[in-house]
């Protein structure tokens, strides 16, 4: 028996997933491949005459909240000025101990509040150990 989904088009398979929490926990200690793509929708544009504070959106998978050095995967998109809706995809390859946690981040240097929308995914994938 797999868990089931907590709602229409979600769909899960294994133990590690904490849906509350955000996180991945590796049942056993190996490589594995994370995915994570958000669909991000600014909610307020930058008014003219406004300053700008920054357009740029960081997206983090990390290991145990990225206290650990080089155990994370990153990417850093501009956002537009003339879009409200973004998709900003991460992938790659990390080494986690069994018991230890993998999580999504986003750093906002947008100057606008965010919004991650429906339809957006994290998976991690057993490689290997």
């Amino acid at each position: 028996p797999h868990p089931q989904p907590e709602r229409e088009g979600m769909f899960h398979r294994g133990p590690g997933l904490n849906l509350t929490s955000g996180q991945y926990t590796a049942p056993v200690t190996g490589y594995y491949t994370f995915t994570t793509t958000l669909h991000v929708v600014r909610r307020e544009q930058r008014r003219k005459g406004q300053p700008c504070t920054g357009n740029r959106l960081r997206v983090l998978i990390c290991v145990q909240s990225c206290r650990q050095h080089n155990s994370n995967l990153e990417t850093v998109s501009r956002l537009e000025s003339g879009s409200d809706l973004f998709t900003i995809s991460v992938t790659g390859v990390l080494y986690l101990q069994a018991g230890q946690y993998a999580s999504v981040f986003v750093d906002n240097a947008a100057g606008s509040p965010l919004t991650i929308q429906s339809g957006s995914h994290f998976s991690a994938v057993l490689l290997g150990v």
